[in-house]
């Protein structure tokens, strides 16, 4: 079982604060795994097993919790009097009106509170009002390729590893079984529908009580609008855009509603949007943002026996890769060019193109061009495959990106 450490470690960071601490990502991503891995480290530290609560309402054994009362009262009859007491409630928006429930638990002395959930609609509405300043979050993926390689090495090369990669994507339990394609494709096929069809029933579930609010009814439009996505990741994607498409293919519908189908999928941490902002403005832009899909291996799933862009599925693994590092991810413009990302954290700023090949003279003017015009001097950096034009050429680094992923 790979140890995730670095999520271990934002959890550890707000040990005993008093914020909930709110575990969001993708089903089967390896947020229940996460907690029962911060349980054992609590009680490596010296908690007691009694100062531990942990309920996963997947399980049919706590079906009776689903109801915030009842799930209020089996966790007060436990809180240990004079010692904190550490609360892990996994896929917590199974449970209605479940904020009500934390609300009055967090207000209790002595309690450390940490909740789940594969929908991002549940940290909106009733909740965010509810639990505002009170609750951190703490996003979470499927592993990353330094992850696969570690299960993986020394089995497999650094370069067939990551051509497993991106073909099976990182879903922890895909990742260490012995895989067919036959056998991942059966797999995803199980998390894509799961989450297309159970998590948007928990949304629409959610959103009974707001009659402003369109409703998620056609699944077979939803898995249309999703695999248009996934085959457009690294393009500029817009809410006209995927109306147009669905047009032309002969579905009238309004933009309206593929907007409220493109945030379903959002909220369902299926696709993740990256806005665009003007590099030396500073401002955002509401054109042309750019969406990509949480995993590799999904996208092979919805896209089968379609050849897609070798460059823009690198892309999608720089993308997610730069958010696990903490960084907020941007596509910049430059004037009339573009850089594939912007990435911020903390006081810091760094500017990434990605690219299959470099070794054209073509390609290398073209992925250098759109940062020798950025004026500043944060750090500048061209992620590749090829192995041939690493190096730096005045002040901008180029990379294998394999390299680049393994070393962070």
């Amino acid at each position: 079982m790979i140890e995730r450490k670095e999520y271990l470690q934002r959890l550890y960071d707000w040990k005993d604060e008093q914020v909930i601490k709110v575990v969001t990502g993708i089903r089967r991503c390896g947020k229940s795994t996460l907690l029962k891995q911060y349980q054992e480290k609590l009680m490596q530290s010296g908690i007691l097993p009694e100062q531990i609560i942990s309920i996963n309402f997947e399980d049919l054994e706590y079906e009776e919790l689903l109801d915030y009362k009842a799930l209020y009262r089996y966790i007060k009859e436990r809180l240990c009097e004079g010692k904190m007491t550490y609360i892990f409630l996994d896929e917590i928006q199974k449970v209605d009106s479940f904020e009500k429930a934390v609300d009055s638990i967090y207000i209790k002395d002595m309690t450390d509170i940490y909740i789940t959930g594969s929908n991002a609609y549940m940290l909106s509405g009733d909740l965010a009002t509810l639990l505002t300043g009170r609750y951190v979050e703490i996003s979470m993926l499927p592993f990353s390729f330094r992850d696969y390689y570690a299960l993986t090495a020394p089995e497999l090369s650094p370069d067939a590893a990551f051509a497993d990669y991106m073909r099976y994507g990182g879903f922890p339990y895909l990742s260490t079984m012995k895989k067919t394609p036959e056998k991942a494709a059966v797999y995803l096929e199980g998390i894509y529908n799961t989450v297309i069809i159970k998590d948007i029933e928990d949304r629409q579930n959610r959103r009974e009580n707001d009659p402003s609010k369109r409703k998620i009814t056609d699944i077979a439009l939803l898995k249309t609008i999703a695999r248009y996505m996934a085959s457009v990741v690294g393009s500029p994607v817009s809410v006209k855009s995927v109306t147009d498409y669905l047009t032309s293919n002969g579905r009238k519908i309004s933009p309206n509603t593929v907007s409220d189908y493109m945030e379903a999928l959002k909220e369902s941490f299926i696709f993740y949007k990256a806005d665009r902002i003007d590099i030396v403005g500073k401002q955002f832009l509401k054109s042309n943002s750019k969406w990509y899909v949480v995993d590799l291996g999904l996208r092979s799933h919805m896209l089968p026996r379609q050849k897609y862009d070798l460059g823009f599925s690198i892309e999608n693994i720089v993308y997610f890769e730069l958010l696990r590092r903490g960084c907020q991810v941007n596509i910049g413009k430059s004037g009339n060019t573009e850089v594939d990302f912007v990435a911020h954290s903390q006081d810091a700023c760094c500017y990434f193109q990605v690219t299959a090949d470099m070794t054209s003279e073509e390609t290398f003017s073209r992925e250098m061009r759109p940062l020798e015009s950025i004026r500043d001097n944060y750090e500048k950096t061209v992620l590749t495959l090829d192995r041939f034009t690493a190096g730096n050429y005045n002040g901008i680094k180029v990379i294998n990106v394999i390299d680049w992923l393994l070393n962070p």
